[in-house]
């Protein structure tokens, strides 16, 4: 993808979040060398917790995207703090683990990470294709749907 990302943002109209502070003694991103270890994050939209409860019970998959989706707007609105505030420093989103609360019985795990890496595939189109490892849990902090965290390079 030859344009930016800074600008792909733009043009798919997406806001991103205030970066949330660490809830504990923890950073919400390390930087070694090239790469960016982003610190997990959770469905909150400025402050304001959504998504609360488990897949498969309180959400359904398509609900499930959208908030993995959003854990991914926080992990650019992290990212682009990391970055200087310009993403336009990122060489490639390497890695990409997410965790979903569910419900017993719900196994479209894979699927409902889909929203945060689809996002990372529209913002940096091939730059944004990562390795991935998903997971169901029974709870997550804060009884958060969805937890994501990512490693990323920078040029």
């Amino acid at each position: 993808m030859s344009e930016s990302a800074e600008k792909r943002i733009e043009q798919l109209k997406l806001e991103l979040p205030k970066p949330s502070a660490p809830t504990g003694n923890i950073a919400p991103y390390v930087i070694a060398g090239p790469l960016v270890f982003l610190s997990g994050q959770s469905t909150v939209w400025n402050g304001e917790a959504r998504f609360l409860g488990s897949v498969g019970r309180e959400f359904n998959l398509d609900q499930a995207k959208e908030a993995t989706k959003l854990c991914a707007l926080n992990l650019l609105a992290q990212l682009r703090v990391a970055c200087g505030g310009n993403l336009d420093r990122v060489a490639q989103i390497i890695k990409v683990t997410g965790f979903v609360q569910v419900a017993d019985g719900f196994k479209e795990i894979p699927q409902a990470v889909n929203g945060a890496s689809d996002l990372f595939v529209a913002v940096f189109g091939e730059s944004g294709v990562h390795s991935r490892t998903t997971a169901g849990v029974s709870m997550l902090p804060r009884g958060s749907a969805a937890v994501v965290e990512a490693i990323v390079s920078l040029k």
